[in-house]
């Protein structure tokens, strides 16, 4: 089921930010990473519904959740963050899981640390606490996020894509690997939307802050993630104390879609866990 979430005027939410559910349960939500939305998901909604109640959202400025045309765009991670809490409360849901991919991971950080009543458990997937502490990607993949230019172009999108598959993948399955750029070329992520999610990413810094997350929490990386490097999700990982990680042989940046079933099993597997 798809919604737009009605304007609140105390609150800097969109008039048109896009949600949809799908599935009964448990609630769980699902978080893009940079630049992306709902539809990244593509592998995971049909198998994850069949467990809980599946809600996914393009966040601010992101393809179906447009800015008025006389209203500033505004993203941050925080904001993000309260964002969901305002689908939660429109959904009338009090606690949820949360599962939070790279830059999603950020926000799913963010929520646990401001929003801790609201939680159950927490996935974290190929992401990091920020800081001076992150282990970055090499200069080449860096650069590929970096630049602005022609920024939903055809060229532009496969060229930031690639580095977040294994060499291997892309070769073998490029069926799959067209989806993700297609899918990514019709979902517009307008300039200063981009930039924004990327001042937000590049300032974010939480490493003093995670060990105070109390949700059970499951850290999960591909062992060959070229953008987020997995030593970011050790890191992590070993910092929150009621936490354990998975590590994804020959899993890239987006393991969750070359290993799409591995992935949905272990995320069914330690929420239903008790």
């Amino acid at each position: 089921m798809s919604r737009f979430l009605p304007k609140l005027p105390k609150l800097p939410i969109l008039m048109n930010l896009f949600y949809e559910t799908q599935g009964t349960g448990e609630p769980l939500v699902l978080i893009s990473g940079f630049a992306s939305g709902s539809w990244i998901w593509f592998e995971q909604i049909e198998e994850l519904s069949k467990h809980f109640q599946v809600i996914t959202f393009d966040p601010r400025g992101v393809s179906h959740s447009k800015f008025d045309e006389d209203e500033t765009p505004i993203v941050s991670i925080q904001l993000i963050a309260e964002d969901i809490c305002q689908i939660l409360n429109e959904l009338g849901i009090e606690k949820t899981h949360i599962l939070g991919t790279s830059f999603g991971g950020f926000v799913a950080q963010v929520f646990a640390l401001n929003h801790a009543d609201r939680l159950n458990k927490l996935i974290l997937a190929c992401t990091s606490f920020g800081g001076q502490n992150h282990v970055p990607p090499s200069m080449e993949v860096l650069m590929s996020f970096a630049s602005t230019d022609s920024l939903n172009s055809t060229e532009r999108i496969r060229k930031y894509i690639q580095p977040a598959f294994t060499q291997e993948f892309w070769q073998n399955n490029s069926e799959i690997v067209e989806k993700v750029c297609r899918l990514r070329e019709e979902n517009i992520v307008p300039e200063t939307v981009y930039f924004q999610q990327l001042q937000s990413a590049m300032t974010f810094n939480k490493e003093n802050e995670v060990s105070k997350i109390q949700a059970e929490t499951l850290v999960i990386t591909g062992i060959s993630d070229k953008v987020v490097p997995m030593q970011n999700s050790v890191n992590l990982s070993n910092l929150i104390p009621n936490s354990k990680i998975e590590i994804i042989e020959n899993g890239s940046h987006l393991f969750f879609i070359e290993q799409a079933p591995k992935f949905n099993e272990i995320v069914t597997n330690f929420v239903n866990s008790k």
